[in-house]
C-alpha cells in the first residue's frame, strides 16, 4: 500500500511544493508510519508568503466587522467538530482524547478572544490638545506574520496566535512541527469553510530549511515561535537580525513548592495530573515537586498510590496516559532515569517496561516518580520534556523559593498552602511569569497573556491577551487640524437670528 502525503496548504487548498524530501509521521501508540509530509524548500515559503502578502493587500483593508464574522465562523464550525480535530491530534501525538479534547477547548478560547476585536483594537482620541487640533491613534495590521510551532500541542498553539492576527488583519504562514502536521491543515480547511478568503492562512511543512526562510524573508513582518529556549533564542536572533517583531517562548522546569499545611490529597492529585498528562510533554507540567519537610514521605506515598491506578496505553482505548511521541524521545526521556539513579537519587517508581494496554511496537514509558534528586543532577536542571517526576526535599519556604528562583527558567510555578499570607507572599517573591495558588498549570485564560520570563521568553510580547494584540498590530498616531467652517465664508445653512 502506498504511504500517503501530506501537502502544503497554500493559497486556499493542498500545494505539493517544489522539494522532493518528505519526512515520516508516526502513529506512536502503534510505532508505525501514518503518513509522508512534504518537508519545504525555500522556494516554498517564497509562494506561501508572496500569496500571504497579496491576500493582505485585501484583507488588511476588509471591515473589522467582516474579519469577526469569519471568526464566528470558525468558532462555531470548529465547536461543532471538535472530537474530529481531537482524534486527528490523538493518532499523530499519541495524547489521549480527553488530552486532546482539553487542548482543542483551550485553544477555542482564544479564537472566542479574537471575536472581540472590533472592542480589543480600538484606538483612542484627544479632542481639542491644541486650538482646532486633534489628536488620535489607530492600530494597523503589519502585513505577513509567520507562526512556528511545537509538536506538544498542534492545535492549541497555533490557535494562541493565528485568530488574533487574522482578526487584526493580517495575513498568515504557518509553519508547524513535521512530528504530527495534519491538525494544521484540517483548520485551514475550516478557515476556508468559515469564509476566510484564499491566502490569508497559509501552511509550509518542514524542517530547519522551511524556518530559516520564513526567519529571513523580506516579506515576513513578525514570527511567533514556540519551542525549546535554544530554538527559541536563535529564531529570535535570527529574526530580530532581519528587521522582525519576534515573541519566541521557550522551555521551562517547573516547580511545585509544597508547604507543611498543604492538603496532600490535593497535591498529589494535581502532582500526578500536572506532571504525566500529555506524557509530560508539555512546557506548563510540573517537572519538580519540592516538598518543604516533614511532609515528603507522606506526599511520596501518596502520589506513588495514584500512579499505580493509572493505566496506560493508546490514547483512543479510554486510558490515562499515551504513548511519547516518538522511539528516540522515548529512549531519551528513559535514559534520565538511569542518570537518576548514578546521581544518587532514588527512582521510586520506574516506567521502564510498564504493562501497557497498547500495541508493543508503541513508543511507551510510564510514569516515572525520582525522589531525594541532588539540584546538580541533570534529572534536575534538563526540561526533561515527559512523565519523569521529580521531588526535591527543603526544609523552609526559603530555600524553596531560593531554589525556584536560582534556576534559568521563569515559566510557571505554583504553590500549595492553606495560608492565604503565605500565597500571597509567593506570589510576590516567585520569579516567574506565571504563578499557581493550589492550581499546579496556571495557565492564564484567552483574556489574559500566557508567558515566562527569563529564558522560558525571548522578546517582550507574551501570548494571546492584550499582549497578543499588541503584538499583531501597530499603533499609528494621527493629529490633525479642521478649521472652522466660518474661515471659509461658508455658510452651514443654519438658521439664524439678526
Amino acid at each position: 500500500m502506498t504511504t500517503p502525503v501530506l501537502d502544503h496548504w497554500i493559497a486556499g487548498g493542498p500545494d505539493a511544493g517544489t522539494s522532493t524530501r518528505t519526512g515520516p509521521v508516526y502513529d506512536p501508540a502503534l510505532g508505525v508510519v501514518a503518513k509522508e509530509v512534504r518537508l519545504g524548500s525555500a522556494a516554498d515559503v517564497d509562494k506561501a508568503v508572496a500569496t500571504a502578502k497579496e491576500a493582505f493587500a485585501s484583507w488588511g483593508r476588509t471591515s473589522i466587522a467582516k474579519r469577526q464574522q469569519v471568526l464566528f465562523g470558525f468558532r462555531e464550525l470548529l465547536n461543532q467538530r471538535k472530537d474530529e480535530l481531537a482524534a486527528i491530534l490523538t493518532s499523530e501525538h499519541g495524547k489521549v482524547l480527553g488530552d486532546a479534547a482539553g487542548e482543542v477547548a483551550r485553544g477555542l478560547e482564544v479564537v472566542e478572544f479574537a471575536c472581540g476585536m472590533p472592542h480589543l483594537s480600538k484606538g483612542a482620541y484627544s479632542l481639542g490638545v491644541s486650538t482646532d487640533v486633534d489628536v488620535y491613534s489607530i492600530k494597523e495590521p503589519l502585513g505577513v506574520v509567520g507562526i512556528i510551532s511545537p509538536f506538544n500541542f498542534p492545535a492549541m498553539v497555533p490557535m494562541w496566535f493565528f485568530p488574533i492576527a487574522i482578526a487584526t488583519g493580517n495575513a498568515v504562514v504557518l509553519k508547524p512541527s513535521e512530528k504530527d502536521p495534519s491538525v494544521a491543515n484540517w483548520m485551514a480547511a475550516l478557515l476556508k469553510e468559515a469564509g476566510l478568503p484564499d491566502g490569508v492562512f497559509n501552511v509550509v511543512h518542514g524542517d530547519k530549511e522551511a524556518v530559516d526562510a520564513l526567519l529571513t524573508h523580506d516579506d515576513v513582518a513578525a514570527i511567533s515561535f514556540v519551542g525549546s529556549t535554544p530554538i527559541a533564542k536563535y529564531v529570535y536572533e535570527t529574526a530580530t537580525t532581519h528587521g522582525k517583531r519576534v515573541q519566541a517562548l521557550g522551555g521551562a522546569k517547573n516547580h511545585m513548592l509544597v508547604l507543611p499545611d498543604a492538603d496532600l490529597d490535593l497535591v498529589a492529585d494535581s502532582a500526578v495530573n500536572a506532571g504525566f498528562g500529555s506524557a509530560g510533554e508539555r512546557c506548563m507540567a510540573i517537572s519538580v515537586v519540592v516538598a518543604v519537610d516533614p511532609v515528603g514521605d507522606e506526599l511520596i506515598e501518596k502520589v506513588r498510590d495514584r500512579m499505580g491506578k493509572l493505566v496506560i496505553g493508546d490514547g483512543r482505548r479510554g486510558c490515562d496516559m499515551g504513548p511519547l511521541i516518538t522511539r528516540e524521545h522515548r529512549d531519551k526521556v528513559a535514559g534520565y532515569l538511569d542518570v537518576a539513579a548514578e546521581d544518587g537519587a532514588s527512582v521510586v517508581v520506574d516506567g521502564r517496561g510498564i504493562e501497557v494496554d497498547g500495541e508493543p511496537d508503541g513508543f511507551w514509558l510510564g510514569p516515572s516518580l525520582v525522589d531525594k534528586v541532588p539540584t546538580t543532577s541533570t534529572v534536575y536542571t534538563d526540561e526533561i520534556f515527559g512523565p519523569v517526576l521529580s521531588v526535591v526535599r527543603v526544609s523552609s519556604y526559603a530555600e524553596g523559593v531560593e531554589l525556584i528562583n536560582s534556576g534559568p527558567y521563569g515559566n510557571g510555578t505554583a504553590i500549595f498552602t492553606n495560608d492565604g499570607g503565605a500565597a500571597r507572599r509567593f506570589m510576590l517573591d516567585a520569579e516567574v511569569g506565571m504563578v499557581g495558588v493550589n492550581v499546579p498549570i496556571p495557565v492564564p485564560v484567552a483574556y489574559h497573556s500566557f508567558g515566562g520570563w527569563k529564558a522560558s521568553i525571548f522578546g517582550d510580547a507574551k501570548a494571546y491577551g492584550p499582549q497578543g494584540v499588541e503584538f499583531f498590530t501597530r499603533e499609528k498616531a494621527v493629529t490633525s487640524r479642521w478649521l472652522d467652517p466660518s474661515h471659509g465664508g461658508i455658510n452651514l445653512g443654519f438658521p439664524q437670528n439678526d
